[in-house]
């Protein structure tokens, strides 16, 4: 670009042999004032206009546009990194000198340098916009993996914590008639926590730098799975909770996403009846795979205070369920049954989440 305008400038030149060396000069400034453009937009196009028109006024023949073209570059750079009200007003700036356009080349001229000017403009609106949208897209990328992520944590967290809660109360209850019961429930908090502690290694060991990399053949916890609910069920019954399990189809063929979502769905609803159905001492756990969608239902036979619904749990409970099912396609309802007991039904399709 600055080739072209010196190239212009040396073939205006021979004709104008005295004023050559300045014009020269004034184009080599240009050029090193662009070093600074993106810095400081607005003294450069002040420094690139100034010496534009200086470079045409010394060299007549060289058009009016090509003598403001390093003035057009910081415009259009401007017009990317700055406010939309400062760019408007610097491209007011450079449309006032169109009259001196007109001078150097008439009608054509004119219609050369507004377009030239508008086009530098618009371009760097153009690239504005492109940023813009880039960053909140990383934005709205960086809010969803800390959802995610705090989903994860709390699903993990809540429901060891819960069961270790109960039988903290368990054993402190038995401590002294019967201590080999408090020893078992003291057993099964030390069991449901080293569990805790493998899923959160499992789930911070995702966000590390090297968390694709081979590590030269070291074991691996096996995630959350629709596998392991049996496991997950066990450590509700060490409570003194009765959970029935039953799985119908193929349900350990499922897509990764879907699998990890009825897994947690199953988790929270049963940390939920730990914590707020009163007096349920059963739950009930049905996975079903029929065609292409997964119904999950887990029904409890607490008693209906008054205050719980589909609102207990509230904070991240039965919320967090109830994303989980809408980001891989499905839905979920949950609330009390008729006469007592809670329910929660969630259904997952899964060629959506393939």
């Amino acid at each position: 670009m600055l080739v072209v305008l010196g190239t212009s400038v040396l073939l205006a030149g021979a004709e104008r042999g005295g004023r050559l060396p300045v014009a020269v000069a004034l184009v080599l400034a240009q050029a090193c004032a662009l070093r600074w453009q993106a810095r400081t937009p607005v003294a450069v196009l002040a420094v690139n206009a100034a010496t534009g028109l200086a470079v045409w006024a010394l060299l007549p023949a060289v058009t009016f546009t090509g003598a403001l073209l390093a003035a057009q570059v910081a415009l259009c750079v401007l017009s990317a990194t700055r406010p939309r009200q400062v760019s408007v007003r610097t491209l007011a700036a450079m449309c006032l000198l169109a009259p001196l356009a007109f001078v150097a080349g008439g009608d054509v001229g004119l219609t050369v340098y507004l377009l030239a000017v508008v086009l530098a403009w618009t371009a760097g609106q153009w690239r504005r916009a492109q940023q813009a949208r880039a960053r909140a897209e990383m934005r709205r990328a960086v809010v969803e993996e800390r959802a995610r992520i705090a989903r994860e944590v709390h699903d993990v967290v809540a429901h060891t914590l819960s069961v270790m809660v109960v039988q903290a109360g368990a054993a402190d209850d038995v401590f002294g008639e019967r201590p080999e019961q408090a020893r078992q429930a003291l057993r099964a908090i030390e069991t449901g926590a080293r569990s805790a502690l493998g899923e959160l290694r499992l789930l911070l060991r995702a966000f590390r730098p090297d968390a694709g990399e081979d590590r030269g053949g070291e074991q691996r916890e096996p995630g959350p799975s629709l596998v392991r609910l049996d496991e997950l069920a066990d450590t509700v019954r060490a409570t003194g909770m009765t959970v029935h399990v039953h799985r119908e189809g193929a349900t350990d063929e499922l897509p990764a996403a879907v699998d990890l979502a009825a897994y947690r769905i199953v988790q929270e609803a049963l940390t939920n009846t730990l914590r707020h159905a009163a007096g349920a001492d059963e739950v009930s756990v049905q996975v079903t795979a029929e065609g292409e969608c997964v119904k999950v239902t887990v029904t409890d036979n607490g008693r209906t205070p008054q205050g719980r619904s589909a609102a207990a749990g509230a904070g991240r409970g039965l919320v967090g369920m109830k994303e989980r099912a809408r980001l891989v396609g499905g839905s979920l309802r949950a609330g009390p049954l008729p006469g007592s007991g809670f329910e929660v039904v969630a259904q997952l399709p899964v060629e959506r989440a393939s």
